[in-house]
């Protein structure tokens, strides 16, 4: 359904339906049994979530470690020492953030792109430009609402990741122990630069690049929209990786590495700038894009999924 169409949604329902009605192209916030939409998104992205698991196993233990180390070099060290089981450290905490923090996300992903776009399409605007804002939009401000949430869950599951905690209790314990309730929240401030900007991006890319696509096409039938969905996700990834690469692996560090540095016998919090010189230091800018490889590919397999998903998800979840 375009945005301009869903803004006259009200008007449509006012008169009875013909028998020549059709399912509409895209289902809208208000179309949604929301309970329905919350519970079968909880069960379907933790599915995902743990087939994707392995490759930010993967990205973490690159972007931490001092020398670059390739991701097949990485995953045998990991099957060897630890089995298949390292390659799901800290999954169960991570998997208790994530039911919370996407059904935020959904949320405010739906409502901003649902008000958005019609206010865009009140104003003037282009269906294809009005749906680039919307996107962008809610790409936007579902970001930082699920950060709220997924910050102190992201801490906790990295370290797991890395490091030789009992599990996911005692990690948290003593980062509390540590640093206090604000070493839970380190690296909120860069990842909200990190993931805001990043799912602004990633929305808008996948909006532009799905609407150049379908125009390409002749068919209009569920296999061509599946493909299209998945090739636009693909290339919104790229896009997006390659954006905010250096930003993650700053990200990362700060959240995983120590919390403290020594200089002239004072020990303070390490910052954004020391991060980021110590990795320059350790491998010039390239050091930034550690991880460059299980990142993409992590993105661009999660957003294939996710979309596919999310479209069939909301499918599902329509009202009658």
């Amino acid at each position: 359904m375009s945005l301009r169409a869903a803004a006259t949604v009200e008007e449509e329902t006012l008169s009875p339906p013909s028998p020549e009605t059709k399912a509409p192209a895209e289902v809208d916030w208000h179309m949604l049994d929301k309970s329905r939409f919350f519970f079968l998104g909880a069960a379907l992205f933790s599915g995902v979530s743990a087939a994707l698991y392995p490759t930010i196993v993967l990205k973490t233990r690159q972007q931490v470690s001092a020398s670059n180390i390739s991701c097949l070099k990485m995953s045998f060290s990991i099957l060897r020492y630890e089995g298949l089981r390292g390659f799901y450290r800290g999954f169960g905490t991570s998997l208790m953030g994530t039911i919370p923090a996407r059904a935020l996300y959904m949320g405010a992903l739906e409502v901003t792109k649902s008000s958005v776009g019609g206010a865009t399409v009140r104003l003037g605007f282009s269906d294809a430009t009005a749906s680039a804002v919307a996107n962008a939009a809610a790409g936007l401000s579902s970001a930082m609402a699920a950060q709220l949430v997924w910050t102190p869950v992201d801490v906790v599951s990295q370290r797991l990741m890395v490091d030789r905690y009992r599990n996911g209790v005692d990690a948290f314990q003593k980062i509390v122990c540590s640093d206090g309730f604000r070493g839970l929240y380190r690296g909120f401030g860069i990842s909200i630069l990190t993931y805001a900007p990043s799912n602004a991006v990633w929305w808008a890319s996948y909006s532009v690049a799905s609407r150049l696509i379908r125009a390409g096409l002749d068919r209009t039938d569920s296999m061509a929209a599946l493909g299209v969905q998945g090739l636009s996700a693909a290339v919104a990834s790229g896009v997006t990786a390659v954006i905010t690469m250096p930003l993650d692996t700053v990200k990362t560090r700060l959240q995983v590495m120590d919390g403290v540095v020594e200089e002239n016998g004072r020990r303070s919090a390490i910052s954004a700038f020391q991060t980021v010189r110590s990795l320059v230091g350790e491998g010039g800018l390239g050091a930034c894009y550690r991880g460059l490889g299980p990142r993409w590919a992590s993105m661009a397999v999660s957003a294939t999924t996710m979309v596919t998903t999310y479209e069939f998800l909301k499918r599902l979840s329509a009202k009658n």
